[in-house]
């Protein structure tokens, strides 16, 4: 079965804007409740579509982390690959706790969740756990372009890149009472923003660090700015993973699954597989 499509393609990225809390779960107690699991060989793992360099058809760090992890469990992987509903209290139903009303799920682990208090608050269901890495949001521009930054005046009159329906796209809307409006170009995805940067069609973008990273690997004629936008949390936010609120024993499991990763370099390999840097909160 295919995976279901929702009526609106809101991206995940806009969950960043929620006050992220960082919580680790891995000094609390569990009991060992998975032979199910065992007995069936399988981690069912749920990955967003579309969500490169994370997870995209199938691929992606997400999806490689997700096979890493059920190596450590001893398991199979399944993927589950996903297209996200309109907020992210839908996606952990249909995904964790209940599965969606087609058959599409519900996985055993779903991966890159907010690790936010409200989230965790609003959606009691389940447990939201294992931090792997901070997201943020940064800028990156052609040198060429614009050869000096001193802050976003240095953006009057330039070609500025966005994914449609992003927070990159709501912050560069609304900056300055919608001053950048007239010079903001929305794009389907952040990636076919950045090859248009790449390509002399725009002078800047802002998008997640980890999009650009994966695009730019380094290159020095695209330089990263990190922007104080009011409506940006400067230290970025967690993601994390989250299972169904009574299988604390998988959870218990993952977390140590994902510790032994970090400890050997492993998680950091499959970052830099896609040219993105590991940064753990």
């Amino acid at each position: 079965m295919t995976a279901p499509t929702s009526p609106s393609r809101r991206r995940l990225l806009v969950a960043g804007l929620l006050l992220v809390a960082g919580i680790d779960a891995a000094g609390v107690a569990f009991a060992d409740d998975t032979p199910m699991l065992r007995t069936a060989g399988t981690l069912k793992v749920a990955v967003y579509n579309d969500l490169a360099p994370f997870s995209s058809h199938g691929q992606g760090i997400d999806a490689d982390l997700g096979a890493a992890l059920a190596g450590k469990l001893g398991l199979k992987l399944a993927l589950l690959p996903f297209d996200a509903g309109d907020d992210v209290g839908d996606d952990l139903r249909n995904m964790v706790w209940k599965g969606h009303y087609l058959g599409y799920g519900p996985a055993d682990v779903m991966l890159h969740v907010p690790v936010d208090r409200m989230l965790m608050s609003a959606n009691p269901q389940v447990e939201i756990f294992a931090p792997y890495y901070v997201e943020t949001v940064r800028l990156v521009r052609s040198a060429q372009a614009i050869p000096q930054f001193d802050g976003v005046d240095a953006l009057a009159g330039k070609r500025i890149g966005v994914e449609k329906v992003s927070i990159s796209g709501m912050v560069m809307l609304g900056e300055g009472g919608g001053r950048f409006r007239e010079q903001v170009h929305i794009y389907p995805t952040a990636i076919e923003a950045l090859e248009q940067l790449k390509a002399g069609s725009l002078d800047a973008v802002l998008a997640t660090r980890a999009q650009i990273e994966s695009v730019m690997k380094g290159d020095l004629a695209f330089p990263l700015q990190d922007v104080p936008f009011d409506r940006l949390p400067r230290g970025g936010w967690a993601i994390g993973m989250a299972v169904k609120k009574d299988n604390v024993g998988l959870a218990r499991q993952l977390q140590a699954a994902l510790n032994d990763l970090a400890a050997s370099g492993e998680l950091k390999t499959i970052f830099a597989k896609y040219g993105v840097q590991a940064v753990r909160p």
